[in-house]
């Protein structure tokens, strides 16, 4: 087949490694793919590394950008068309917002395989612009957009049974034009023990000591991703956990307030930022900790609760969208969003007692090694694109 996958933008982040690893083995199993992407703008870093000698050839179209901006969007738009009307593919697969509607439209409607003439169009919802946390009436109009590109779309991809639910909630779509594909991580680097002369290297290169209980999140400094809520509670847990510390990986526009606020609190040697880092190093940050805490208030399903699971650590998240997929009393702790208590009370009761740190994580590492491995991933969706063009 020939596949047009479109993204965004290339930055660090799930829906850029889940869209960089389905391009790979899609190309490995001899089908003929090209990415389209916008530049990777922002403090998030860029994967545009990844895509070198990894078979499919990679497009940027400059106008393609995050933020809404009337001109940009058109002229981008008639780009993705013009681009998806040489290239003629036979299927056109969309991720993230932005992409998803201009693509999707572009789509809609050239010259391909499907009955009418046309491509299929698939999009996967890595996560949902529409949202509890921001106003009525732009979950309206996000909705409203939503629907109208379903209209446009042959089959949904959802990276957790949660996003399913809540796109049909919404009146996005049918039941029957949805799966769940996992978003896959390529698992060897996380699997593999790192040994403990890395591990001690790790630590001291943040200045963390051998013998510290050491609290890993790994995701944006951004708004809603929650580590306000995680500094909240180390306000207690500092005080009974003399070894605890609490290693924030990820850079963005909430470093220097949060840096700000641990200093105010007296906890500035407790708390270590150690910005963006290389995604061949994630592993390394993880197993080189000995707890895994995600707060975010809004994911798809966090990419972070598998990775630690596959190196056998004990997760803590936040109970939003589908972190309950993979997050149970037998892997970790699922809490209440926004509920300090119980976050202090959860990373306590793992602080104290390694012994259930090491059952909680060898469990964690068995429930998901086969659920998000990368294969799984792309039978699934290269099985979408068989059926729609039958």
């Amino acid at each position: 087949m020939k596949i047009v996958q479109i993204i965004t933008r290339l930055i660090l982040g799930g829906a850029q490694e889940n869209t960089l690893i389905t391009c790979k083995l899609l190309a490995e199993r001899g089908h003929e793919v090209v990415l389209i992407t916008g530049p990777a703008l922002g403090p998030e870093g860029e994967l545009f590394n990844q895509t070198q000698g990894a078979g499919y050839r990679v497009v940027v179209v400059d106008r393609l950008r995050r933020a809404i901006n009337p001109f940009n969007d058109i002229v981008s738009y008639f780009q993705v068309r013009r681009l998806l009307g040489r290239l003629r593919p036979d299927v056109v697969h969309t991720h993230s917002a932005k992409a998803g509607i201009l693509g999707r439209y572009a789509g809609w409607g050239l010259k391909g395989r499907l009955g009418g003439g046309r491509p299929a169009v698939v999009h996967t919802i890595h996560g949902l612009a529409f949202h509890p946390y921001q106003s009525g009436l732009l979950n309206r109009f996000y909705i409203g957009v939503e629907k109208a590109a379903a209209a446009r779309t042959d089959f949904f991809i959802s990276v957790a049974d949660a996003m399913t639910e809540q796109a049909l909630a919404a009146g996005i779509g049918r039941r029957e034009q949805y799966v769940t594909a996992y978003s896959a991580i390529e698992e060897d680097a996380f699997l593999e023990p790192i040994g403990e002369e890395r591990r001690r290297d790790f630590r001291g290169r943040y200045g963390i000591a051998d013998d510290s209980v050491v609290l890993v999140t790994i995701a944006r400094l951004f708004t809603l991703k929650g580590h306000e809520y995680i500094i909240e509670s180390a306000k207690e847990l500092a005080g009974r956990f003399e070894k605890a510390v609490w290693l924030f990986v990820g850079d963005g526009i909430l470093t220097e307030q949060y840096k700000e606020r641990v200093r105010r609190m007296g906890l500035a040697e407790r708390f270590k930022f150690a910005g963006l880092l290389p995604p061949g190093e994630i592993p390394l940050a993880i197993q080189s900790s000995d707890i895994l805490v995600h707060c975010s208030l809004r994911e798809g399903l966090a990419r972070a609760l598998p990775q630690g699971m596959l190196c056998g650590r004990p997760v803590v998240s936040f109970d939003v969208d589908g972190a309950r997929e993979v997050v149970n009393e037998r892997t970790g702790r699922l809490i209440e969003p926004k509920n300090v208590e119980q976050l202090t009370r959860a990373c306590g009761e793992l602080m104290e007692d390694g012994a259930l740190r090491k059952r909680l994580g060898e469990r964690g590492r068995e429930s998901v090694r086969q659920k998000f491995a990368p294969g799984t991933m792309v039978d699934t969706i290269e099985a979408v694109y068989q059926r729609l063009l039958g």
